[in-house]
């Protein structure tokens, strides 16, 4: 059973990333970590315990992030994830006015992110995988303490990058690499063994609205993921002539659970710091027989069986509690 670490910035796919680790017997959730990126850190937080109140049960340690990243202003995704990250979630009551999604009262560490990742690294960091859903702010700072640490976990997973598509958020750069594109350099020239999950990938799975359905069997979870998707597929649809939302961060979930779905290229990839029109992007070398002085860094998944993925997916949230 895959033992895992799952650094995120708690937004609507983050959750539904979240729903899917947590509900899947074969991995074992160690810990949760935030960062700042789609939302600010603090809403982060909330946003974890508000999943983990969905699910109920034994929660995984805990612990706050990093709420800006390495050199640069944060820039958050409001117009995609609302304001508080959740698609507008936490501000839904129910009749008695009551919120319909409270925090679960799970403890926040009074240790930092970075701290937890240096510390599980040195502990049993070869039995880990660390999957990063978000800026990379945290595994940076983490690097920056102890990188022995850092590249001692069995796999880092990275949910980033956009190698031979159009970035999401400028024309070249993915939403993670581009708010702190210094993080993410820093990870990839750390030499640790690295599964790069971009959007080559993640905009082919899809969740239609249609499919929410599937989700009956767990009416609790189905309502929830009915709600926080809800004006995030509005947003797609708009801005993508979508008719459901990416499953951006669930499939760097999918790809511990199922590597049998996704296949990967090992490239060299770098990330640009210094352009302004090119600010974040992933530059991947596909050039045959040129790798010799710049060998591979990561294993760049490129190929996906996306209907397969969704129907796992959807089929592990629909398991009664």
């Amino acid at each position: 059973m895959p033992r895992v670490i799952i650094d995120t910035d708690a937004g609507v796919d983050d959750a539904l990333a979240l729903l899917l680790a947590l509900r899947s017997p074969e991995l074992d959730v160690a810990a949760i970590t935030t960062v700042s990126g789609n939302a600010p850190v603090h809403h982060c937080i909330a946003n974890v315990r508000r999943v983990l109140d969905v699910l109920g049960g034994p929660a995984p340690l805990l612990f706050q992030g990093e709420s800006a990243p390495i050199s640069r202003p944060l820039f958050t995704a409001p117009e995609v994830h609302g304001e508080d990250g959740l698609g507008g979630a936490s501000l839904l009551r129910e009749a008695d006015g009551s919120p319909r999604y409270p925090e679960a009262p799970v403890p926040v560490s009074p240790h930092p992110a970075w701290e937890a990742l240096v510390e599980m690294g040195r502990a049993e960091g070869p039995a880990l995988t660390l999957i990063a859903l978000g800026p990379l702010t945290n595994v940076a700072r983490a690097i920056e303490r102890d990188a022995a640490a850092v590249r001692a976990y069995r796999r880092i997973v990275i949910m980033g990058g956009a190698c031979r598509v159009s970035g999401n958020t400028s024309a070249v750069a993915e939403f993670n690499i581009y708010v702190d594109p210094e993080a993410a350099q820093r990870v990839l020239q750390l030499g640790a063994p690295i599964t790069l999950v971009p959007l080559d990938v993640t905009e082919r799975a899809v969740l239609r609205g249609d499919q929410l359905g599937e989700l009956a069997p767990a009416p609790r979870v189905a309502r929830f993921v009915e709600d926080i998707t809800a004006a995030y597929m509005r947003y797609h649809a708009q801005a993508d002539g979508l008719a459901g939302c990416f499953l951006h961060d669930p499939l760097a979930v999918g790809a511990v659970l199922w590597p049998d779905l996704l296949g990967a290229r090992p490239l060299r990839v770098d990330v640009e710091t210094q352009g302004t029109l090119t600010r974040g992007m992933t530059v991947a070398d596909f050039r045959p027989g040129r790798g010799a002085c710049r060998p591979p860094n990561a294993d760049v998944c490129l190929e996906v069986n996306a209907g397969e993925f969704v129907r796992r997916f959807l089929a592990h949230l629909a398991t009664p509690a």
